[in-house]
């Protein structure tokens, strides 16, 4: 928190914009803060339950070779991992407009409430290159783990994927 606020006052006292790596590192620190407490198992954790996890990852695989490829997945209690690739024609926001629309309506209706499910925003991340790739793979299946939760069934890979085939255009993106 005080780095942000570091970075924001420095720009502020040499009168300039941030400049795009200041940018790039204060959405690096925010996304660093919400994982933790997404990691801890803060807020609303409504993916615990084994209907709304079933439901969501049926979600996430109703349309992969469709409208895209799901190469990797997770289902966590108060959010959700995916590594995705878009196919031609359909773009990410409207592929995650598309999961939280149905999710949210769907688990609000099984849960009997009603309001936000998800968050607003999204983190989205274009892999350049295999390294990037497989960081990305590597952190997904390793987040379970992570969160404490072991013997953890609502994450997986599709068949093959880590190996040495490169992956150019591949989006990871955290949805909750």
């Amino acid at each position: 928190m005080f780095e942000r606020a570091d970075i924001v006052k420095t720009a502020r006292q040499m009168g300039r914009p941030l400049s795009k790596d200041e940018e790039e590192r204060l959405r690096r620190l925010h996304s660093e803060n919400v994982e933790g407490y997404l990691d801890a198992g803060c807020g609303a954790c409504w993916l615990k339950e084994e209907g709304i996890a079933e439901m969501v990852l049926g979600a996430l695989k109703y349309f992969d070779g469709e409208r895209y490829d799901l190469l990797v997945w997770c289902v966590m209690p108060n959010h959700v991992h995916v590594v995705v690739k878009p196919r031609p024609g359909h773009d990410l926001p409207d592929i995650l407009h598309s999961w939280k629309s149905f999710t949210a309506k769907q688990a609000n209706r099984a849960l009997g409430r009603k309001g936000q499910f998800w968050q607003e925003e999204s983190y989205d991340h274009l892999i350049r290159d295999e390294a990037d790739y497989h960081h990305c793979v590597d952190y997904v299946l390793s987040n379970p783990e992570k969160g404490g939760l072991r013997g953890w069934k609502w994450m997986g890979a599709k068949e093959g994927i880590g190996g040495g085939t490169g992956v150019p255009g591949v989006n990871h993106g955290q949805d909750a």
